[in-house]
């Protein structure tokens, strides 16, 4: 569930999928949203300019203010560019063990230079338009992760009932308490530690639904 995170089955209710250009008018938003994650990732979001960003794209920025307005529209479609790929969750063959390789994936983002994710996460704080393109991208990755607990209710890992989005939340919350609001050094033993403990929190029916009184 990274910034390089297919749907899982019983996805229900996904958005459609966005019209994607071809052609030159492609080829100008991926110079140009490289150029924004560039940016960010040298002067965060107080250095990411318009100016700058054409000026890196080799675009002319009329036509960046034309199609972005102003950054926060930058931000926004680089985060919208992110759903648009084909990740799906690991599949170990266990819970535990896809959740822990999922933490590992969150960890490695996290800590990878430059801190491009930590620099949208941020970003996603000083811009309302970012902020809706990261609820959109953190909706996108929680329903096709839901596939996690799909498998461990066939495989009997889970009671039926289990609540997926809660678990999955339990899960990965450790790794963004540490690494974002903590701003603690990667820890190698944290990804495996969180997955454990909510995979055994699961299993005791901690994320059950109640069922009918």
């Amino acid at each position: 569930m990274t910034s390089h995170d297919a749907r899982p089955e019983g996805a229900g209710g996904a958005p459609p999928p966005r019209p994607r250009p071809g052609g030159r008018t492609a080829r100008t938003r991926a110079q140009v949203l490289d150029a924004v994650l560039a940016e960010l990732g040298e002067h965060g979001y107080d250095g990411l300019t318009m100016e700058a960003v054409a000026a890196r794209a080799g675009v002319h920025r009329a036509t960046v203010y034309r199609r972005w307005s102003d950054v926060g529209g930058l931000l926004a479609d680089v985060l919208d560019a992110v759903g648009d790929d084909d990740w799906s969750p690991p599949d170990t063959g266990s819970l535990e063990g896809d959740l822990a390789a999922l933490n590992q994936e969150i960890q490695t983002a996290m800590a990878a230079e430059p801190p491009i994710m930590a620099a949208l996460i941020a970003a996603s704080f000083r811009s309302e338009k970012a902020a809706q393109a990261q609820r959109r991208l953190w909706e996108d990755r929680y329903t096709r992760c839901e596939i996690v607990v799909t498998r461990a209710v066939r495989r009997g890992e889970l009671p039926p009932s289990t609540d997926a989005r809660r678990l999955l939340v339990a899960a990965t919350a450790p790794l963004y308490h540490h690494l974002v609001l903590l701003r603690t050094e990667p820890d190698p033993g944290l990804p495996a530690h969180a997955a454990r403990t909510a995979a055994l929190a699961a299993t005791a029916g901690a994320f059950s639904e109640p069922g009918p009184r």
